[in-house]
């Protein structure tokens, strides 16, 4: 009999391949399957496939990508922690991830080097997980955690205001608005390049410490025991998440709580092992995002809405049934 964990992932590609098509094939002018492919291959109306490559495709790609990122940084992180409500949005290091995107639209980084917004990012959300490990590791339990986190995010957003409110012009200003909500509207195949580097070695580095994330669950005297160098483990992940996490938001935005509810959904299938969930949680996390950003484009609105407002409709009230729960099931 195959194991659910060895058959989970090949469900979930499928999903992420059936949203992804979905997404080439739904917009404010639908197209089939046939022509949808044709304006891939750039063997059908040139309309169709300007707008299916230029249009369609950078974006049903770059939510593949944020999704991933999400849904893998959520996964890592709570077994780093130790904790089942750590997030990069809850807690924080998202949001210090924007505010390192915006500084670089305040002061025009990317006039200097491409790779300047993702790697802004990318250093906010280090600093961060940082903060969060050291807290974890003085201060265990999830109050202290989401407590840091709400600092942490206050402060970001307090700084993240103060860039919004000295901006140079106005353009600049509803710039940084717009991107703050959480989009992936007028992307173009230039930020699939610009994040995918980043998204791969993050990725990589957080399945290259998997086997100690579950060493983690035992303790970490335990695990130390077992031969994982705690040091190097933590470093790991944490640079892994900052990649993953800062490229994601460098593109995106922050797009909340798919961290959180990826994770607990598939949890179930695969156990209480880390190592199991985040490949499974990086694909759940490509699927749900197209899926929202899809749906974000159909709604009957007379703008579109972000796919960061989807999510956080989605997120919330799963987060407030958590806590919820955890409550009734404390003594």
């Amino acid at each position: 009999m195959t194991r659910p964990f060895v058959v989970l992932p090949l469900i979930l590609a499928g999903l992420a391949l059936a949203g992804a098509l979905s997404g080439l094939m739904i917009g404010y002018v639908p197209y089939g399957p046939g022509a949808v492919v044709s304006g891939l291959l750039g063997i059908g109306d040139p309309v169709v496939t300007a707008i299916v490559r230029e249009v369609r495709l950078p974006r049903t790609l770059l939510a593949l990508e944020v999704g991933a990122a999400l849904g893998i940084a959520g996964a890592a992180l709570q077994g780093l922690l130790r904790n089942p409500l750590a997030e990069p949005g809850l807690i924080g290091v998202s949001s210090s991830a924007a505010l390192g995107a915006v500084v670089a639209f305040h002061f025009g980084l990317m006039a200097w080097a491409d790779w300047a917004l993702p790697a802004t990012a990318i250093a906010g959300a280090a600093v961060t997980t940082l903060i969060l490990l050291l807290i974890g590791r003085r201060l265990p339990g999830t109050l202290p955690l989401i407590l840091t986190g709400i600092a942490v995010s206050s402060l970001a957003g307090a700084l993240t205001s103060l860039a919004l409110n000295l901006a140079p012009n106005p353009f600049a200003l509803n710039e940084m608005v717009l991107w703050l909500m959480g989009s992936l509207k007028d992307r173009s195949m230039d930020h699939v390049v610009l994040a995918l580097p980043f998204l791969l070695v993050g990725g990589g580095i957080l399945l290259a410490m998997a086997r100690g994330l579950d060493a983690l669950t035992l303790g970490e005297e335990t695990a130390q025991s077992l031969g994982v160098h705690l040091l190097r483990q933590r470093v790991g992940v944490v640079t892994g998440i900052a990649l993953v996490v800062g490229a994601a938001v460098s593109v995106s935005g922050a797009i909340g709580f798919v961290g959180l509810v990826v994770p607990h959904m598939l949890r179930p299938f695969v156990g209480h092992q880390p190592s199991r969930l985040l490949l499974p949680s990086a694909l759940a996390g490509a699927a749900l995002v197209v899926v929202a950003d899809t749906v974000a484009r159909v709604l009957p609105t007379n703008q579109e809405v972000m796919v960061g407002v989807v999510t956080a409709l989605l997120g919330a009230p799963f987060f407030l049934g958590l806590v919820l729960r955890s409550r009734r099931m404390t003594p």
